[in-house]
């Protein structure tokens, strides 16, 4: 039997960017929760949070994952986007169902649909919807695209003052990830979350071309949004590293955009956590110092 002490929360993807922040949420609350890692190695900075615990799990060892679900109530599932994660996240769920956890918060994703031409979008909803079949309480967290998602460009708009995609004119309401991980440590502390999806999106809607002039104007450098052809952005992410699926799904992902599919504006964080979404701006001035040039980077005060 487990300690009734113990947390009764886990986390995983806890070394993501979504886990980290949520970690210093629930941490902040001071709400005591697991931390599940593949390896115990380089986890002393969890481990130096307060209110957490680390444990070991994988998503593909069952045995991993009774021990990391012992004494669990509460759930945050999140995986790497690989060509497995459908598989890796239902066999989470049925492990949890037979642990006894009560309610998962899943981070899904915008206008997921089994029917979706996004095989991202394909996947979500299909472990959602074995989540509403496993009769377990859930919570479902739709967000758009993520503003953190620039930082994938970071030495490409220092070096060269520009970053690219596949959307030409098309706008996107993006969603700060902090504001993701609210809405999942609200939606894991708070029942009145329960049984509940949330569309996350920020407060506006914004082309690329925005984009770049609200984060040239942040940094005080100019910054230009290079519109480039599916095929370029494809062959651009595998020359940086990126598996075949996902390369093949992040173009998916931006025809997605590229249509219009991603420029409703919701309430959804509002909803989740009791307060507005934060606007690029905000984003923008928050991050502008990891997008200095050098030259910028370097100067001294006057």
């Amino acid at each position: 039997m487990s300690d009734s002490k113990s947390p009764k929360i886990l986390i995983t993807g806890a070394t993501g960017n979504i886990g980290k922040e949520l970690i210093k949420y629930l941490s902040a609350k001071k709400i005591p929760f697991k931390a599940m890692v593949r390896s115990l190695d380089n986890t002393a900075e969890i481990k130096a949070v307060p209110f957490a615990e680390v444990v070991k799990g994988d998503f593909d060892d069952k045995v991993s994952l009774v021990n990391a679900l012992s004494g669990i109530e509460h759930a945050f599932l999140l995986t790497s986007s690989s060509a497995k994660a459908g598989e890796q996240q239902m066999r989470f769920v049925d492990e949890a169902v037979k642990s006894g956890v009560r309610h998962i918060v899943k981070l899904s994703q915008w206008a997921a649909d089994e029917n979706s031409t996004v095989r991202f979008l394909r996947y979500h909803a299909i472990v959602e919807n074995h989540i509403r079949e496993s009769g377990i309480h859930f919570t479902f967290l739709r967000p758009n695209l993520f503003m953190q998602g620039l930082l994938g460009f970071r030495d490409s708009i220092r070096f060269h003052g520009q970053f690219f995609g596949a959307i030409g004119d098309a706008k996107i309401s993006l969603v700060d990830t902090r504001d993701i991980a609210a809405a999942a440590g609200e939606s894991l502390i708070d029942p009145k979350h329960e049984n509940k999806t949330y569309d996350l999106t920020g407060p506006e809607a914004l082309s690329h071309h925005e984009l770049a002039e609200k984060l040239s104007g942040a940094i005080g450098n100019e910054i230009q949004f290079v519109d480039i052809p599916s095929d370029a952005l494809r062959e651009m992410l595998l020359q940086v590293g990126f598996p075949q699926w996902q390369a093949d799904g992040l173009v998916e992902d931006y025809a997605h955009y590229k249509r219009g599919e991603a420029a409703v504006v919701t309430s959804g964080v509002l909803d989740a956590t009791g307060f507005a979404p934060r606007s690029f701006d905000n984003f923008a001035q928050d991050h502008a110092q990891l997008f200095f040039p050098p030259v910028l980077k370097s100067r001294s005060p006057q």
